[in-house]
């Protein structure tokens, strides 16, 4: 399988541990800045760094008493590090510790993400190359329209998750920023030049500006693209639950040894994979309307985006990697029933080819009108009858002054509907 079972790692990027410890890192960081420009004694940095530390359970000791979960983890960190406690959290605010981290936070997860999606990306071309011609059925509105191949729906994936990849690469330079600028975004008692230092410690770019907090329309595209990548892995799985109709069969989830589909129906082998993708994309997607919701805050900043954020940005992390993950593994493992295609294809003895007739009568001369009546006459006929259209058309007195046999024979030739893949694949650079 390609790639990695990244879940655990994500999980941990949203833990309380790694929120604290990146706390941590920005009060040591700050601490650092503010040592090189001269606000604060050099020698005690080195102390201050060897003696910080905290435990969770000590920060919450102290929490539910102060009720304040800043002040908590600094009085955590102060039981340790004594007298030079007081250089720590020197002319900042609590958001400057918190948004920061939360900056961390999201680059560490959207990097993950963009890799779950440069594996997809790579399973799909392999997958789309293996089955560049295998020719099936397309279908609109439900119905039977033209031959595809699965090569072709498999790269149009492809095609997909490269624009999901720029997405993401996208917000990750808008969301990797960080606000050390205190209480009202003004640096009335820190210098911007400590925020920079800080901030380059930290691998983030400083905010251009900032109110108290860092402005969350940066968070609202973070969500929002993540549910875009939703939304476009639930229209993957739901297609391949559609193939996976007993009726059509042309693909299917691989079903492992030992599986079971139904409590009730030992037969069934269910698309439970992609069902779940579906099923979790309506919370991705949901959780999207939070951040925009979470744009607009009164004045410098109020509370209103605090809670809803602590549950929708790690929940949507977490689901997307989760579903990116699965996803990766369906694809790869993906069941292909040509012999069921190649049935489908013909399900509707011919039909498939009423447009090439059309065309081939109106290169002949015929207004498109005539032509058109000619098709539709015997296309209804062989759906209403269950006959041949081929044969039906060569019965046709009017077709037949146009068109002689061998030119009905070759109307009915799968390879005229593929002969662009190669360029299709060109453009998406799938040779």
């Amino acid at each position: 399988m390609i790639g990695r079972y990244t879940l655990p790692q994500m999980k941990q990027i949203w833990s309380q541990e790694s929120k604290f410890n990146k706390w941590l890192d920005i009060e040591l960081a700050v601490c650092e800045a503010m040592a090189e420009t001269g606000e604060i004694p050099q020698q005690v940095v080195a102390e201050i760094k060897d003696k910080a530390d905290f435990t969770v359970a000590r920060i919450k000791e102290i929490e539910a008493e102060t009720r304040h979960d800043i002040l908590a983890f600094l009085q955590a960190v102060a039981e340790n590090v004594g007298q030079e406690s007081k250089y720590i959290h020197k002319g900042l605010t609590s958001s400057d510790i918190k948004d920061t981290a939360r900056a961390l936070q999201l680059k560490e997860a959207a990097e993950l993400i963009l890799a779950d999606l440069k594996d997809l990306k790579e399973v799909l071309a392999s997958k789309a190359k293996e089955y560049k011609m295998q020719v099936m059925i397309g279908r609109t509105h439900g119905v039977h329209a033209e031959p595809v191949t699965l090569g072709l729906k498999l790269a149009n994936w492809y095609s997909e998750i490269k624009r999901q990849i720029e997405r993401i690469e996208g917000v990750l330079d808008r969301i990797s920023v960080g606000k050390i600028s205190g209480a009202v975004g003004t640096f009335a008692n820190i210098t911007p030049q400590v925020e920079e230092l800080a901030c380059q410690k930290l691998d983030l770019k400083p905010a251009a500006i900032s109110s108290q907090i860092l402005q969350r329309d940066r968070h609202a595209e973070y969500l929002s693209i993540l549910a875009v990548i939703a939304s476009s892995l639930d229209k993957f799985a739901t297609e391949i639950r559609n193939l996976q109709r007993t009726d059509i069969l042309e693909v299917e989830e691989s079903f492992k040894k030992g599986q079971k589909g139904s409590s009730a129906m030992p037969h069934k082998k269910n698309p439970i994979v992609c069902e779940r993708i579906s099923g979790l994309s309506r919370v991705v997607k949901s959780n999207a309307n939070t951040g925009f919701d979470n744009v607009n805050l009164w004045h410098e900043r109020d509370l209103t985006h605090s809670s809803p954020e602590r549950v929708v940005l790690p929940d949507s992390s977490i689901l997307v990697d989760y579903m990116l993950t699965k996803f990766v593994d369906v694809v790869e493992n993906l069941g292909v029933h040509e012999d069921n295609m190649k049935a489908n294809l013909e399900e509707t003895n011919g039909l498939i080819f009423s447009q090439k007739v059309m065309l081939t009568l109106v290169d002949k001369g015929l207004l498109r009108d005539d032509a058109y009546e000619i098709v539709q006459r015997n296309a209804l006929q062989a759906w209403q009858g269950k006959k041949s259209f081929k044969e039906l058309l060569l019965a046709d007195g009017d077709l037949r002054e146009h068109l002689a046999v061998e030119e009905v024979e070759e109307i009915f030739d799968y390879a005229y509907h593929l002969r662009h893949i190669d360029t299709i694949y060109q453009r998406l650079g799938l040779e």
